[in-house]
């Protein structure tokens, strides 16, 4: 690595500072995306289980209303 003058070896450029806090911007967005996205299905597949369950309900009790008569 080349460095300009009165620039030492061990310090971070500017430069550099600024693409390590782009990546992670970057990678602090994707994450909260992922997890955003998991709990949206989660979310989902759980009214679609309850939707089911009282679609179940609603047929057992005109089954039931149905064998009563």
């Amino acid at each position: 690595m080349v460095f300009a003058p009165g620039e030492k070896p061990g310090n971070e450029t500017e430069e550099v500072k600024l693409q390590n806090a782009s990546k992670q911007i970057v990678q602090n967005a994707i994450q909260q995306a992922v997890q955003q996205v998991s709990q949206e299905s989660q979310q989902r597949e759980g009214r679609a289980s309850d939707n089911r369950g009282t679609f179940q309900l609603s047929v057992g009790e005109l089954t039931k209303k149905h064998e009563k008569k």
